[in-house]
């Protein structure tokens, strides 16, 4: 499985960004499908999923942001309101058949990742 994440790049806070990530080499609706973001010297913290057209979000990004999947496409979709500094960091997409629902806001729970785009979010 090949992720391709993009979309990232510096905004003002308040702005909006609309995050992408392209998958090659799967049947890719069979696929979860999450985000996960990371800043330097802390875990990497998930941020969203989305399963059989059901989405997940963190506590965080509840509310202002939204997932979606466009499956004819191979790909995802993290459109981001309301951005502010603390939300800065490199988003990575990742990918799984197998995670349960339980470990779906988990790091561990996907196999398959892509390299990651930066965001940065000015004061």
């Amino acid at each position: 499985v090949q992720l391709q994440a993009s979309g990232g790049g510096l905004v003002q806070a308040g702005g909006s960004l609309r995050l992408s990530c392209a998958a090659s080499g799967v049947t890719f609706s069979m696929y979860t499908m999450g985000w996960f973001r990371q800043v330097p010297g802390k875990e990497r913290e998930f941020v969203a999923a989305i399963r059989t057209g059901r989405t997940y979000y963190s506590d965080s990004m509840r509310g202002r942001s939204t997932m979606s999947r466009d499956n004819a496409k191979n790909s995802v979709y993290l459109q981001m309101d309301s951005l502010s500094p603390d939300d800065t960091a490199v988003y990575y997409c990742a990918a799984s058949r197998t995670v349960i629902l339980s470990e779906l806001r988990n790091v561990r729970g996907y196999q398959n990742w892509g390299q990651g785009t930066l965001v940065t979010v000015s004061s």
